[in-house]
């Protein structure tokens, strides 16, 4: 048998290592498939993260106004009394420069004074008009408007 010099016979061997090099990728049909089943996974998981973004700034909100209530108690035991609205919460960090005390022996606080979850600055009042005796602190939650429920809900020191 003569053998031409430019045919070339395949072993079995080569033959399949040139199938396996075929295969080796995927198909875009797989590669949709995949990313189909990941976009229903995603829309269905979304919604409950995105529910518990909105309970964690509420809890957070929370949480900020009890430290800041514990950092306005510690200013009246030095100062004998609150920070006016005046002053506001600023007097915690900083000394007064409307009517300082004299005995301020601040900062009450570890850090500035922070915003609320939702990025706007917590409603402060001494006298407080729930608390003619005390002081009223308090944020409006997502919407920042008096009232609401759920995450639009006030967070307020008094309940």
């Amino acid at each position: 048998m003569m053998h031409s010099p430019h045919a070339r016979a395949r072993s079995p061997l080569a033959s399949l290592r040139f199938q396996r090099r075929r295969r080796s990728g995927f198909t875009l049909i797989e590669i949709l498939v995949v990313i189909v089943v990941i976009a229903i996974l995603a829309t269905l998981v979304a919604p409950n993260i995105f529910q518990h973004v909105g309970a964690a700034k509420s809890a957070t909100a929370k949480s900020q106004i009890e430290m800041l209530s514990a950092a306005l108690d510690a200013y009246r035991l030095d100062n004998g009394t609150y920070p006016t609205s005046q002053q506001g919460l600023e007097a915690l960090w900083t000394l007064p420069t409307v009517d300082p005390p004299s005995n301020w022996r601040g900062p009450y606080l570890r850090k500035p004074v922070p915003p609320d979850p939702w990025g706007r600055p917590y409603v402060y009042a001494f006298p407080g008009q729930q608390n003619p005796r005390g002081f009223d602190l308090l944020t409006y939650g997502l919407d920042g408007q008096p009232g609401g429920e759920g995450e639009n809900a006030d967070i307020v020191s008094w309940k």
